[in-house]
C-alpha cells in the first residue's frame, strides 16, 4: 500500500470522486451568498449541502468538527466552514472557505450601509426588513430542532439541554461559565456513562447510508491535519505576525488615538474575549463602539443588526455595519471623502474581527482531529453540543419577544405572529428551504408596506 505524500489528502475515494479545490472553492462561493438565517441556519444550511447532499463529509466528522467551533469564540459558522475546507484542502482550503463565506457579505452591507447613511430608510427595504424578521424567529426554532433531534438522544443530553436553557434565561448566567459547565458534565457523564455518548452502534439505517461520504467517520487523518508541535509554533507565529504587522501600520500611519486604529484594538480584543458567536458578542460592541466610543447612536446600531440579520454572512458582520458608520460620521479624510473613510473603516472592523478565527483554526484543527473517536474527548464536547440547543432556544424566545412586541409594545403585533406561523409551517411541514421562506416573507413585507403600511405601523392591535 503506498504511503500518501504531505500535499496528499486521505479520503474514501472508491465511495465518490475527489472533491478538487475548484469545486469546494464554487460551493463556498455559492454559500457566502446564500447563508441566510444566522449561525444556525447557516450550521444547517452547510449540514444539508455536504453531509445529506454531496457527502463530502460524515455526520459525525461534521458534528466533531461543529463541536469545537462552538467552544471558539468568534462566528462558528464562518469558523466550521473554514475547519471542513481545512481539512479537505489545507491551509489554503480554509482561507478560501472561510473568507468567501464572508466575503459577499461584506460588500453587500458596506453596498446597503451606504444607501443607509446616504439616503435614510426607503420604504419598500423597511417592509422587507419587517417581514425577515418574523421569518428569523422561525429559522432559529428550526435549527434547534435540527440540532437537537441529532444530539438530544438520551435523558443525560435532554438534561443537560434543559439546564442550559434554564440557566441562561432565568439566571441569565454568562456563555462562557454555562459552556464550561456543560463541558465538565459531559465530562463526568462520559467517564460513568459512556453509553450515553455514544452514536456509531445506535444510527439507524439512513444515518448508516451518511458514513459513506468522501470524509468519512473511519477515513485517517490527512497527513497536513496531523499534529506536531512545530505547525503550531508556525501558525501561531504567524498570525501573530499578521495581527502586529496591520496594527503597526496603522498606529504608524494614523496615531493612536486615530479612529481607524482603535477600531482595529476594539474588534481584536471583542474577537478574543467573547464567546457564543455573534449573540454574545453584541453587547459588548453596543457598549464600546454606542456608549464608550459613541462611533454611532443606539438607533443606527439596532438598525445595523436589522441589516445585518437580512444578509447572507454571519450575523457578526454587523461589525462592517459598525465600522462603516463610524468612518463616515467621523470623517477621517473630510466631507468629500466620506465613503473612502467609511470603506478603509468597516475593511478594518472586518479584518481583525475574523483574523483570530483563522487562526484558532489552523492552529487546533490537528489537535482536534486526533481527538475523533477518543469518547473521553468528544464527550465534554457533546455534552456542550447539548448545552447550545438549549441556548439557541433561549435565543429564539428573545427574539420572538422582541419581534412580536415591537419597542416592548403591551400589545401583540399579530401580523408578525401570522408570519412567523406561515414559515414554521413551510419549514416544518413542507420542508421548503431557509432562502426561499426567508424571501417570501421579505417579499410579503414589501407588499404590504407598498399597498397596506397600515397593517404594519399601525397593526399592534
Amino acid at each position: 500500500m503506498d504511503v500518501p505524500g504531505e500535499g496528499d489528502t486521505v479520503v474514501n475515494s472508491d465511495i465518490s470522486p475527489p472533491v478538487t479545490l475548484a469545486q469546494a472553492t464554487f460551493y463556498w462561493l455559492k454559500l457566502g451568498f446564500i447563508s441566510f438565517g444566522g449561525p444556525a441556519g447557516q450550521i444547517a444550511i452547510m449540514h444539508h449541502d455536504l453531509v445529506e447532499k454531496k457527502r463530502w463529509i460524515s455526520e459525525n466528522r461534521f458534528l466533531h468538527a461543529l463541536n469545537y467551533c462552538m467552544v471558539l469564540p468568534g462566528p462558528e459558522a464562518q469558523q466550521l466552514a473554514t475547519y471542513i475546507g481545512w481539512l479537505m484542502h489545507r491551509t489554503a482550503g480554509g482561507l478560501l472557505a472561510g473568507t468567501l463565506f464572508v466575503l459577499p457579505s461584506f460588500f453587500i452591507l458596506v453596498g446597503l450601509t451606504w444607501v443607509y447613511m446616504a439616503y435614510g430608510s426607503v420604504p419598500a427595504i423597511a417592509g422587507m426588513l419587517y417581514g425577515f424578521k418574523p421569518a428569523v424567529v422561525a429559522i432559529v426554532l428550526f435549527a434547534a430542532y435540527r440540532i437537537g433531534s441529532r444530539v438530544l438522544k438520551n435523558a443525560v443530553t435532554w438534561g443537560i439541554a434543559g439546564l442550559a436553557f434554564l440557566a441562561i434565561f432565568v439566571f441569565e448566567l454568562p456563555f462562557p461559565v454555562i459552556v464550561l459547565a456543560a463541558g465538565l458534565i459531559g465530562y463526568l457523564a462520559g467517564r460513568t456513562a459512556p453509553h450515553h455518548f455514544k452514536t456509531a452502534d445506535g444510527q439507524d439505517a439512513a444515518e448508516k447510508k451518511l458514513e459513506s461520504a468522501w470524509i468519512g467517520d473511519h477515513t485517517p487523518i490527512p497527513p497536513h491535519a496531523l499534529f506536531s508541535k512545530a505547525k503550531f509554533i508556525h501558525v501561531a507565529a504567524t498570525g501573530l505576525a499578521i495581527w502586529g504587522i496591520v496594527m503597526g501600520s496603522l498606529f504608524l500611519s494614523f496615531g493612536w488615538d486615530s479612529t481607524f486604529t482603535r477600531i482595529g484594538w476594539f474588534f481584536t480584543k471583542a474577537a478574543l474575549l467573547t464567546f457564543g458567536g455573534a449573540y454574545a458578542v453584541l453587547p459588548y460592541i453596543y457598549q464600546g463602539a454606542v456608549e464608550h466610543y459613541q462611533w454611532l447612536t443606539p438607533i443606527q446600531m439596532i438598525d445595523g443588526l436589522a441589516l445585518g440579520e437580512t444578509t447572507p454572512g454571519p450575523l457578526i458582520m454587523v461589525v462592517t455595519f459598525v465600522g462603516f458608520v463610524s468612518g463616515w460620521t467621523k470623517a477621517l479624510f473630510g466631507p468629500d471623502a466620506l465613503f473612502v473613510s467609511a470603506f478603509i473603516a468597516s475593511t478594518i472592523a472586518t479584518f481583525f474581527t475574523f483574523l483570530p478565527s483563522f487562526v484558532f483554526i489552523l492552529l487546533g484543527g490537528p489537535f482536534i482531529e486526533t481527538t475523533h473517536g477518543n469518547l473521553k474527548l468528544t464527550s465534554p464536547l457533546t455534552g456542550i453540543t447539548a448545552a447550545v440547543v438549549g441556548i439557541i432556544a433561549n435565543l429564539a424566545l428573545f427574539f420572538a419577544y422582541h419581534v412580536f412586541r415591537p419597542s416592548g409594545a403591551v400589545s401583540v403585533d399579530w401580523l408578525s405572529v401570522l408570519l412567523a406561523a406561515i414559515a414554521m409551517i413551510a419549514l416544518f411541514r413542507f420542508k421548503v428551504g431557509v432562502i426561499p421562506v426567508i424571501l417570501g416573507c421579505g417579499i410579503i413585507g414589501m407588499v404590504l408596506m407598498q399597498f397596506a403600511p397600515s397593517m404594519i405601523i399601525f397593526n399592534l392591535v
